[in-house]
């Protein structure tokens, strides 16, 4: 009979897709057929979504998530599970005026899917909370419920404050929580957290398969997703734009403490106004993955030039600095893993820091390799 296991977490951008993937590879290994899919899709790209009244079939309705993870994966098309529902405002709107809470007939006929006897495991990615979907009657506690299926959670971790959406989601869940990942922990504190802080969740019901260190890489954003939350005009290096940003730097001081700044940095957006092409030229010649210029004023051709040079993307946004900063800050570890290099990253870290064995047994997988 083929297992099916939600993951979930307490709060968006957790980790859920680095926690699938890493999961999914540590089973295929082991010989076990994988599906995935997200009950209730969270991320479609316009051109994918269905049309009201469209002519034709509709066509199955996958998440970009799911496509995502599905060719890192290599999974065939079969393995990819349609999503119910699509959260977005137009739906939510049209349930909430109607009065429906309802998961439809389409969830029991995933249920029955999943009844099916196959061989394998299914993972199924929750929405971003454990309230999300309620109005879809999707939310992680009514797929739980509904599946009569098994949950790990993966949680930001920053200090013992953080366990309290974990208790409430053990009340909510009970005996369906099967454990937990913590997730983005200062790399200082994950020894004294594994001696000290994981025992004593054991001993609380929450039992925790691993405990993830904080990655700059996977918190990094590309500098598209700069250009497209700052409504930024691109410049020049156009074709760059899959560029990873990890870090942000503020060219507001003198050159000469700037360039000191900048060596001490990597893989940086640099943040400085229009008017000072003396910083400018120094980011460039630093770790600086894209330049991004405040204010009135256009950037002289000479500093143009250099940056084409050197493939570094410049960007020219209307905002002021302040408004520039809190933008890409928000940004940073709020974004999807859409790229390949976090992927295979992820897959990595989870290896190395998370033992299954007590899930594989439970979902009776086979544990021996």
């Amino acid at each position: 009979m083929s297992s099916t296991l939600l993951i979930g977490s307490c709060h968006p951008f957790s980790g859920k897709s680095a926690l699938v993937l890493g999961l999914a590879r540590q089973a295929a290994r082991k010989g076990v057929p994988v599906r995935f899919g997200k009950p209730l899709a969270t991320s479609l790209r316009l051109d994918r979504r269905p049309s009201p009244g469209g002519v034709g079939p509709t066509p199955p309705l996958i998440d970009d998530d799911v496509r995502f993870v599905g060719g890192i994966l290599g999974l065939a098309p079969e393995c990819l599970l349609p999503s119910l529902q699509l959260l977005e405002p137009a739906a939510a709107r049209q349930r909430l005026l109607q009065g429906d809470l309802g998961s439809g007939a389409g969830f029991e006929a995933l249920r029955d899917h999943l009844n099916t006897p196959s061989e394998g495991l299914t993972l199924l990615e929750a929405s971003g909370s454990l309230s999300e979907g309620l109005l879809y009657g999707l939310s992680l506690v009514q797929l739980a419920h509904g599946l009569d299926a098994p949950v790990v959670l993966v949680h930001h971790w920053l200090d013992s404050c953080s366990i309290d959406p974990l208790l409430q989601a053990r009340d909510l869940l009970g005996e369906r929580l099967a454990g937990v990942v913590l997730n983005a922990v200062n790399p200082d504190a994950v020894e004294t957290l594994l001696q000290e802080e994981v025992p004593a969740m054991e001993r609380l019901g929450l039992p925790v398969f691993g405990v993830l260190p904080r990655s700059p890489l996977l918190r990094s954003v590309t500098v598209e997703e700069l250009v497209e939350r700052l409504g930024a005009r691109v410049l020049c290096c156009p074709e760059r734009l899959d560029l990873l940003v990890e870090t942000l730097s503020i060219g507001a001081m003198n050159v000469n403490s700037a360039m000191e700044f900048f060596r001490r940095r990597r893989n940086m957006a640099v943040v400085t106004g229009a008017d000072r092409t003396d910083i400018q030229l120094a980011a460039l010649e630093a770790s600086t993955q894209c330049l991004i210029l405040t204010g009135a004023g256009d950037p002289l051709s000479q500093l143009i030039n250099r940056a084409e040079e050197l493939d570094v993307p410049l960007l020219k946004v209307e905002q002021d600095t302040l408004t520039t900063v809190e933008v890409i800050e928000r940004a940073f570890g709020n974004v999807r893993l859409h790229e390949s290099v976090k992927a295979t990253y992820a897959i990595r870290l989870v290896e190395e820091h998370c033992r299954f064995e007590r899930l594989f047994e439970r979902l009776q997988l086979p544990i021996s390799a």
